[in-house]
């Protein structure tokens, strides 16, 4: 499964953005028997548009097959977006790693 994170920073300690069509980076991991097996860090070029981020940030992370993205807060075009390519969003806060922990765990709120 590959969980991409809306996130402040290029690791796993970074926060969760607040936001995800601006956020500056996208933590994506591939998790495997419920531990993270491999992470790739992209910068989320969509943050500097004037308008369409969200939508343009559910499809950088929609070519990189991502099947759960966790955030804090989501657009409803990008959440649009995300449900067009059957891609499920949670909020989730704290550190990246906290965020997949409590996915994996079941203890996010579906957005």
């Amino acid at each position: 499964m590959k969980i991409a994170v809306s996130s402040v920073g290029k690791e796993l300690d970074s926060e969760v953005s607040n936001v995800f069509g601006r956020c500056q980076y996208f933590v994506i991991v591939e998790i495997e028997n419920k531990k993270i097996t491999k992470t790739e860090v992209i910068e989320n070029t969509s943050a500097k548009q004037m308008g369409g981020a969200g939508v343009q940030a559910a499809k950088i992370v929609a070519e990189k097959g991502v099947e759960v993205v966790i955030t804090k807060n989501i657009g409803p075009r990008a959440s649009s977006i995300l449900r067009q390519f059957e891609i499920k969003a949670f909020r989730g806060n704290g550190t990246v790693r906290e965020a997949i922990e409590n996915f994996l765990e079941g203890k996010l709120e579906k957005i």
